[in-house]
């Protein structure tokens, strides 16, 4: 990805109140961005204007401040649809990150569509949000569960997807980028895989949505979930996309007000989606957030995000290879985080350590339990980078690092 406009990368630090502090009498160093992002002025700023002048329930009022409220929810819709390139803002529901339009996609489809020995494939990279939805689905529909194994190299073995991805697979679910290890998945190979086998397929992109350009038609994928608060935006809110036509065959998941046409004693009918899969009030504060987040990042530029991480997770990953005891995990092409584990300390220890002097580290499993079992490992200690990071904080972390050698030894 290549980028023909330069970014004042240090102008834009301003614009996050959050990093002008100490911590520990330490200037603070945020590298958890893969955790949570920070939040820019402008997101802060449209929250406390919707609650100032705009608070109300959407949809079902007539007057003014109802007007106001539905045109932000949905006017956020359509920007996520537009961000992600999809064919229309119906194909965008509204959740509570990630993980909750995983469960709604299991809870839903996997439900409805799903039989004893059918087969969902995912990876052994994958974050507890895309396994522990599938693994319940798995005991109440029979269903059987089968990985693509990670390489020593950290990358995914796709030479065994040949074997694995057959037309027992009725589901193959993966990660665009790696939260542990950085990697970055083949999305779109991936999902042209299992169009060819009639499997329909799902990415998380909580690590890639905000981070490069992310196309669902492009992709080819069939559903696609993400988190607003890795993307700049606040924590609560998400979004599901999918295909039009899977959408309309799924059914609801939560009953109540605002998803319905209508209700009698007996039975209820439903709207179409997106509307059946909002039952209730909605986030309505924080999906205007979402949306002033994905202004906020479009006017600086995926591309120029992607490369401006990637250059620091390289220049970060360059470093540690060189600190006696450290061995860094995942590729050298990685996405802008970098997982590393030093001999001399238990990554809670490090973490712990490195925030005495404002370094905001992120040590443990990172809900890849089952993929630090297969390394043989604790736990990592996570270095991840954002656009409003900059080389004189990673100078600044090695620093700790290299004393933190010399203490623990």
């Amino acid at each position: 990805m290549q980028t023909t406009t330069a970014v004042n990368w240090q102008a834009i630090r301003e614009d996050f109140p959050i990093l002008h502090q100490e911590v520990h009498g330490k200037p603070l160093i945020y590298f958890d961005s893969a955790a949570s992002s920070q939040k820019p002025r402008a997101v802060i700023d449209a929250l406390r204007h919707y609650y100032e002048h705009d608070n109300a329930n959407v949809h079902r009022g007539l007057h003014v401040l109802s007007t106001r409220a539905t045109e932000g929810y949905e006017a956020a819709r359509a920007k996520v649809a537009t961000y992600l390139n999809a064919v229309s803002a119906d194909e965008i529901i509204f959740t509570r990150g990630t993980t909750e339009s995983i469960n709604l996609v299991a809870n839903t489809w996997g439900t409805k569509f799903l039989r004893a020995g059918d087969v969902i494939l995912l990876t052994e990279m994958e974050h507890h949000s895309n396994l522990v939805p599938w693994q319940l689905l798995a005991e109440r529909t029979g269903a059987v569960l089968r990985f693509v194994p990670v390489g020593d190299d950290g990358t995914l073995t796709l030479g065994a997807l040949d074997s694995l991805l057959t037309r027992e697979v009725k589901l193959f679910s993966f990660t665009h980028i790696s939260n542990s290890l950085g990697t970055i998945n083949p999305v779109a190979d991936l999902c042209a895989a299992a169009r060819a086998v009639g499997a329909v397929s799902l990415v998380d992109a909580a690590q890639s949505a905000g981070h490069c350009p992310v196309d669902v038609q492009a992709l080819g994928c069939d559903f696609l979930a993400l988190s607003g608060h890795k993307m700049c935006g606040p924590t609560g809110i998400g979004a599901l996309y999918g295909r039009a036509e899977l959408l309309d065959a799924m059914p609801p998941w939560h009953g109540g007000g605002e998803m319905i046409l209508s209700v009698n004693y007996e039975r209820s009918t439903f709207k179409k989606a997106p509307g059946k899969f909002e039952a209730g009030t909605p986030n309505i504060a924080d999906a205007i957030g979402l949306g002033a987040a994905i202004d906020y990042l479009e006017g600086i530029g995926r591309a120029a995000i992607f490369e401006h991480d990637t250059q620091l997770a390289a220049y970060a990953q360059r470093q540690l290879e060189e600190l006696p005891g450290v061995r860094v995990l995942g590729p050298k092409e990685r996405a802008g985080l970098v997982g590393f584990v030093m001999a001399a300390a238990h990554p809670h220890d490090l973490t712990t350590y490195a925030d005495q002097y404002g370094l905001a580290l992120r040590g443990g499993h990172h809900c890849n339990q089952p993929l630090m079992r297969k390394m043989g490992l604790p736990g990592t200690t996570r270095a991840s980078f954002y656009f409003y990071n900059t080389k004189e904080e990673i100078d600044r972390m090695m620093e700790i690092l290299d004393n933190a050698v010399r203490f623990f030894a």
